[in-house]
């Protein structure tokens, strides 16, 4: 296995631990492809995408094509490799037929849930909107149709009531790298056998946008207190207070009842009413702040009983 030539597919954090575990075993990984670099911030800087900044931290050979569905140089450099296994960890674009025939042994992929639930683009997301008690990473094979290869290899992890997107992403991300080393020998000796996908019971989470991040107060607290989680750090879960936008980073459901939005209790704990039960503001961002509790929210900002998150 030492000498198995690898390509590397991926661009965001997530595909970080997996690069560098793929190093750490001891493959050989002639060329990371990644996303190109990207504006960012208020100069609108260039960016490079972390992955390329962990493969020339490694010493490893970036190639960042604007687009790969036609892309004659991207054919040479692979032709030349002649890779034996290509491997894509959210690299955040559909690969083309092509471009699955290169490798000996295919394409496999780093999938951040147990499909064929949650196939797309937001499954870290989806499994805490839905208020999901377990997730987990799964290693398939890459066929034209979207996150619908046969499964290699899966392992779950709980998720707890502490866990947001971030928290969860890190430990699918560590995860995902573990079962990727574990799981490359035993499918090319043949030892594990790809296993097709139930497409039955198949579902698909969307890319997630800034406008999801809006709250409903006239929704069950249940359902917001996962969105909120599903949604920090970004995009944020957003509402407004007295005409100033404010993101809430951590809240708990508690009793109480009143109209959806309204502030019931604002003395030592920040309780406002949804349409089923309430949710206690445990950590708040008003606009232009730095994250502040909720206790420190009704002191800087006045905070009454009566008073309405829009």
């Amino acid at each position: 296995m030492d000498n198995l030539k690898v390509v590397f597919m991926g661009t965001p954090d997530f595909a970080v631990p997996s690069l560098k575990a793929l190093k750490e075993a001891g493959y050989e990984v002639p060329l990371v492809v990644t996303q190109p670099d990207k504006p960012a911030g208020r100069g609108k800087k260039l960016k490079p995408p972390p992955v390329k900044v962990e493969a020339e931290k490694l010493g490893l050979k970036v190639y960042q094509p604007e687009k790969i569905k036609d892309n004659r140089e991207l054919m040479e450099l692979l032709k030349e490799i002649s890779p034996d296994l290509i491997v894509v960890a959210a690299y955040g674009k559909i690969l083309p037929k092509w471009l699955l025939e290169v490798p000996k042994y295919g394409v496999i992929n780093v999938h951040a849930s147990l499909l064929p639930k949650y196939r797309g683009a937001s499954p870290i997301q989806a499994a805490l909107l839905n208020g999901e008690k377990e997730t987990g990473v799964t290693i398939m094979k890459v066929i034209p149709e979207l996150d619908a290869g046969d499964v290699i290899s899966q392992r779950k992890v709980e998720i707890t009531e502490e866990d947001n997107a971030q928290t969860l992403h890190d430990k699918l991300s560590r995860l995902g790298a573990e079962l990727l080393v574990e799981t490359i020998p035993k499918f090319i000796s043949g030892e594990v056998k790809p296993v097709p996908q139930d497409n039955s019971k198949a579902t698909y989470c969307p890319k997630i946008t800034k406008e999801m991040g809006k709250i409903d107060w006239g929704k069950p607290a249940e359902e917001i207190f996962n969105m909120v989680r599903a949604f920090t750090p970004w995009p944020g879960a957003f509402s407004h207070y007295k005409g100033k936008m404010v993101k809430l980073s951590k809240v708990l459901p508690v009793e109480g009842e009143g109209r959806p939005g309204e502030v019931i209790e604002a003395k030592r704990r920040l309780v406002v009413a949804t349409g089923k039960g309430a949710l206690e503001i445990l950590r708040i961002k008003p606009e232009g702040r730095k994250e502040i509790s909720g206790e420190e929210f009704i002191r800087g900002y006045r905070v009454k009983s009566g008073d309405i998150f829009q």
